[in-house]
């Protein structure tokens, strides 16, 4: 095996691959690079147009697996960043670009840390990483096939980490055990248009579809639950598209989202909404799509396990927590235990986004006391 890579400059080369969902831009192929230099065997699992990859080391138990995205999000407006979004820029004490913290910077700590206890010698069971690069987009040909893929190889880990950006302040502050689920759904009320002089010639949908969502708005869905906070049912639009004050129109939609703790399934949610809109509409359309159910992985040995890492390190007992929205831990969860720890997310998807070199070189060492209490 060749000398460990150095963290910084193997998220620095990541970060110079402009590698915006879907295209991968040779992220990738560094990567399988420095991991295949480090003893792995990488196996490249493309689906649809999308790059995926997995590589493991050693054929035995435990299982330590990590998970990542090299796909980033578009930079916005580069002329207003203060360095290229994928120059990869060490200044003033951090690394800039986009992918700094969500997730390049912690897929090459991970890597560092993997190499660095590999020095030693073959580990005792085995380490994988599944990458994808399709996180930030429709995560329909990513992490869930590859995810399949290992299942019918025999290839499933004992516990997943996934490098998600969890902290808001600072490393070491929190540790992602769960997510909510996500429910969106898309409301069509058909009614009579006609003049607003003469409203029994009509049939106003309007009012009709402004009750049905005063009704599903009327009562908190649940009071939250032993590790989540109370459900939410936002509404994102009503749109009538009605530019004459005097024509009760013809038709009226909105659009909702409810994010939903481990007291629901999107499918009772979905039965709920049909039947709140029935009472009130009873011709209307409904159309719900889901990103993810909720999940949850008890606090048991193996999260145990990645607290003591993040503490022996950071000097701070993470808290566990469920907030923020989906990743892709949202299927692994079911095939296996999965947790999230990263960077500081502070900065991500926004103009500038950085990481300290400090928090990067802390997730290493964070990594790599897990890697040896998972692989003694």
């Amino acid at each position: 095996m060749s000398a460990p890579p150095d963290p910084v400059a193997l998220a620095q080369a990541l970060i110079r691959c402009a590698s915006v969902t879907p295209r991968d831009a040779d992220a990738q192929d560094v990567l399988a690079s420095c991991l295949t230099a480090c003893g792995f065997a990488v196996t490249r699992l493309p689906f649809g147009n999308v790059a995926n990859l997995f590589a493991r080391i050693g054929t035995g138990g435990p299982h330590l697996c990590f998970a990542g995205h090299t796909d980033v999000v578009p930079p916005g407006d580069e002329a207003a960043w203060s360095a290229g979004p994928f120059a990869g820029t060490l200044r003033d004490g951090s690394l800039w670009g986009r992918g700094a913290c969500d997730m390049k910077g912690a897929i090459a700590a991970f890597v560092a840390a993997a190499a660095r206890h590999l020095a030693a010698g073959p580990p005792r069971g085995s380490l994988s990483l599944l990458i994808t690069g399709d996180e930030e987009g429709e995560a329909i040909d990513g992490t869930a096939k590859v995810l399949a893929w290992m299942a019918g190889e025999g290839q499933l880990p004992d516990f997943c980490v996934v490098g998600e950006p969890t902290n808001p302040e600072r490393i070491g502050e929190v540790v992602k055990i769960g997510r909510r689920g996500s429910l969106s759904a898309k409301i069509t009320v058909r009614g009579r248009q006609g003049h607003v002089a003469y409203p029994a010639r009509a049939d106003n949908p309007v009012h009709r579809l402004l009750a049905a969502l005063t009704d599903m708005l009327a009562e908190p869905l649940d009071g939250g639950s032993e590790w989540f906070a109370p459900s939410s049912l936002q509404v994102t639009s009503v749109d009538v598209g009605n530019p004459t004050a005097n024509i009760i129109p013809a038709e009226a939609r909105a659009a909702l989202n409810i994010r939903f703790n481990d007291r629901h399934s999107a499918a009772s949610l979905e039965a709920w909404l049909r039947t709140t809109l029935a009472k009130h509409a009873p011709d209307a359309r409904l159309a719900a799509a889901t990103s993810g159910e909720a999940f949850l992985t008890q606090p048991g040995p193996q999260v145990a396990s990645l607290l003591a890492a993040v503490e022996s390190v950071t000097g701070i007992a993470p808290r566990l927590d469920t907030g923020g929205g989906t990743s892709d831990a949202r299927f692994i969860a079911r095939y296996c235990p999965v947790a999230e720890f990263g960077l500081v997310g502070a900065t991500m998807h926004g103009i500038d986004e950085r990481v300290p070199v400090a928090d990067l070189l802390a997730l290493t060492d964070i990594y790599r006391v897990l890697i040896g209490g998972f692989l003694p």
